[in-house]
């Protein structure tokens, strides 16, 4: 079964500087219905005017993974990190015990557009750490490329949690598959373009949780560029 959350029906922000749709309920957005799927918590769709961004904050007890698709974002941790985020690359900081970073728009020319997605740990108050690999077009290219996983498999980052997350691209012909075992839910969001999924035509912003299905199919995509999240059953986030 497939439920459909529709790009429209999203809680939207607009600061000027940063225009933001959220999946589920975050800072101001708040909807009963819609408080995470399974350990997924968030599901931020930002976009960050030329030369801004989000000053030094804290976080703690959460795994926060960036996903860019154009332009480039800037972080900055109390870890020591620093790095630039580019289409292609996927990053990963486990807050753990704590640690405070900032993400800014690296031009001064250009917005960038990324999405940051949040994932409860399965432990609390482990050692902070980061993670950052880039993933081809190739490598995403009528598939779906495992991209984090709880053990690293295939050059995945590691989460501490019992999550997967996949990306792929479509057009045209190109189709994929994901098998489900019989006791795992997946949430399906497109971040650019349209496809398939089971025979149902999501577009971009769409989303859909998915229970009770064996497989995934990915089809009949338009410029799609699809993120699949291999998830826990239990029906809401529960903190550690």
């Amino acid at each position: 079964m497939l439920t459909l959350r529709k790009a429209s029906e999203r809680g939207a922000a607009n600061h000027g500087w940063l225009k933001s749709f959220h999946t589920f309920s975050f800072a101001n957005y708040w909807n009963p219905d819609e408080q995470g799927f399974s350990d997924l918590l968030v599901i931020n769709d930002d976009r960050v005017a030329a030369g801004k961004g989000f000053g030094q904050h804290p976080h703690r007890d959460m795994e926060i993974f960036s996903y860019v698709l154009e332009g480039a974002l800037e972080h900055k941790d109390t870890l020591g990190t620093g790095s630039v985020i580019r289409p292609g690359d996927v990053q990963l900081m486990s807050a753990g015990s704590g640690v405070a970073h900032s993400e800014f728009n690296h031009s001064q020319s250009r917005g960038v557009h990324f999405l940051q997605i949040w994932i409860v740990p399965a432990v609390a108050g482990a050692e902070p750490r980061y993670q950052q690999e880039h993933f081809s077009e190739a490598q995403k290219r009528g598939r779906l490329q495992l991209i984090i996983s709880p053990d690293g498999h295939d050059g995945s980052l590691t989460v501490r949690q019992e999550a997967r997350v996949y990306a792929g691209l479509f057009n045209a012909g190109e189709a994929a598959t994901l098998d489900l075992p019989p006791d795992r839910h997946a949430y399906i969001h497109v971040a650019r373009g349209s496809v398939e999924v089971n025979g149902q035509r999501l577009q971009e912003g769409d989303g859909a949780r998915v229970r009770d299905e064996r497989q995934i199919r990915l089809s009949q995509g338009e410029d799609a560029e699809v993120l699949v999240f291999d998830l826990r059953p239990h029906e809401r986030p529960q903190m550690p």
